[in-house]
């Protein structure tokens, strides 16, 4: 039996007499055995995390284990792409667009650590606070649970890590089941290379119910951060009702193309962002709303990219698209498909299972109703539907219990400001797809979508509080 990968909970290296086992979506082959925790770990792993936090590491000590980070995922760039390629079927190509994201996440981390700072306070503007001087400090919350999902199982777990280190939290970080090595491997890396002391970071791994439930309700836990459905965000945020909770959830994101966009170059754009990992990004491009006058054009020129896409071997260079996380999502998205045709929308391509794959799919003449339109595919599936007036679009786009990221396609300077001002989404982009995301934005949703923003300078204030220091004379 292959030998059981242990996680790192303080100074321990950890294993658990059962095992968890990571299987490659791609062909089923085992990728690793892992620990299967439970809350005698998620104990352990608090009180190593609170240990830690007993002796603070000052703001340039943070700065300079994050420096350490990014230099130190830049070098084993290809090792992690190859781990994320392996337990994620992400293509190798994408995989090491991932790796290079998490160093920019890092370094942006840094930046956090060095210039975190309160606010001078102007006391002074009323007679009570007369010759009294007043500001804020920025503090850390406490041990931080991380709950990172499969899709990005590095960069997203990243995303989690660095602004908790900039902030001076110590992380309990439980990664997806399915994903768990690229998380396993960032660990081993910042702890053996770059300088971070035991307990700041700590490793659990298993299920939602044996680990991430008493995680979250472990009273030693100030702050919870979760990438996941909305269903199990909600949740999370029930049963911690007293901590502070960042949710980032689904979305079923929406372009508008209107009459006066550049729908070539949005065919191009969505070719690679409706179908890069398969579709499995919280941002997608998943519903597009085309202008009647350009929407046969634009189609065609999709349809043709799109079967120009290499769907294969995640190791192959020459691969675009692979299969998804596990064969019971390809079953899903697969009868989502075939749900939409039955219910009117045509198959203009794609919509073929071969396996353990799925190939890339363009449904036209979708309806808000079909499951591909109402709710996330999270699959390589882009819905097609033409429109007449602005107005329309706005409506269909708004049509939605998410609100994530929005886009529209225009050359008219009316349209753009509309499309900012009437989307209701926590991002709108123009002349962009609303899968367009880089590491230091503030990133984060409305409604099922969520109720935080990621990108370091956010998520640093998320895991901070504000005390307000008041001196005398």
């Amino acid at each position: 039996m292959p030998e059981q990968h242990p996680v790192r909970i303080g100074d321990t290296q950890v294993t658990t007499a059962d095992s968890t086992v990571v299987l490659s979506p791609y062909d089923g082959h085992e990728v690793a055995r892992i620990p299967a925790c439970g809350p005698e770990q998620v104990e352990q792993a608090v009180a190593a995390a609170r240990a830690a936090m007993a002796d603070p590491l000052p703001p340039w000590r943070r700065a300079a284990i994050l420096d350490a980070a990014a230099a130190a995922v830049a070098d084993h760039r290809d090792e992690l792409a190859q781990i994320i390629a392996e337990e994620a079927a992400k293509p190798i190509r994408t995989a090491r667009t991932e790796a290079e994201r998490a160093v920019l996440t890092f370094q942006s981390a840094a930046v956090e650590a060095r210039t975190l700072t309160g606010d001078v306070v102007p006391i002074d503007g009323a007679q009570p606070g007369d010759g009294k001087l007043a500001f804020t400090l920025r503090v850390p919350r406490g041990v931080v649970a991380a709950i990172s999902p499969f899709n990005f199982p590095l960069n997203l777990v990243a995303h989690k890590l660095a602004p908790a280190i900039a902030a001076g939290c110590a992380v309990v970080l439980k990664p997806a089941s399915q994903t768990p090595m690229s998380a396993i491997r960032l660990h081993e890396i910042l702890m053996d290379e770059c300088g971070l002391p035991a307990g700041w970071i700590n490793v659990v791994t298993g299920s939602g119910g044996t680990v991430g439930d008493p995680l979250v309700e472990h009273p030693d836990v100030a702050v919870v951060t979760f990438t996941g459905s909305p269903e199990v965000g909600w949740a999370i945020a029930a049963k911690a009702a007293r901590k502070k909770v960042g949710l980032e959830l689904g979305n079923n994101a929406p372009l508008i193309i209107d009459a006066s966009g550049d729908w070539e170059a949005a065919a191009a754009k969505v070719s690679v962002a409706g179908y890069s990992h398969a579709g499995q990004s919280c941002i997608s491009t998943q519903r597009v709303y085309v202008h009647r006058s350009v929407v046969d054009d634009f189609t065609a020129a999709l349809v043709a990219r799109v079967e120009a896409l290499v769907v294969g071997d995640p190791l192959d260079e020459a691969t675009d698209v692979s299969a998804l996380i596990s064969p019971g999502e390809t079953a899903r998205v697969k009868a989502w498909i075939d749900d939409a045709v039955r219910d009117g929308a045509r198959l203009a391509t794609g919509g073929e299972q071969r396996d353990r794959l799925l190939t890339p799919t363009v449904l036209t003449g979708i309806t808000p109703t079909m499951e591909v339109s109402a709710n996330e595919v999270f699959g390589p599936v882009v819905g097609i539907a033409a429109f007449d007036h602005l107005d329309e679009a706005l409506a269909l786009a708004n049509d939605t219990r998410y609100g994530l990221q929005a886009a529209i396609f225009t050359a008219e300077l009316d349209g753009a400001l509309r499309a900012a001002h009437e989307l209701d989404f926590g991002g709108v982009l123009v002349n962009e797809v609303p899968t367009f995301r880089t590491d230091q934005m503030p990133y984060g949703g409305i409604g099922d979508s969520g109720n935080t923003k990621e990108g370091p300078h956010y998520a640093v204030r998320e895991m901070t509080h504000e005390r307000l220091v008041v001196i005398a004379r």
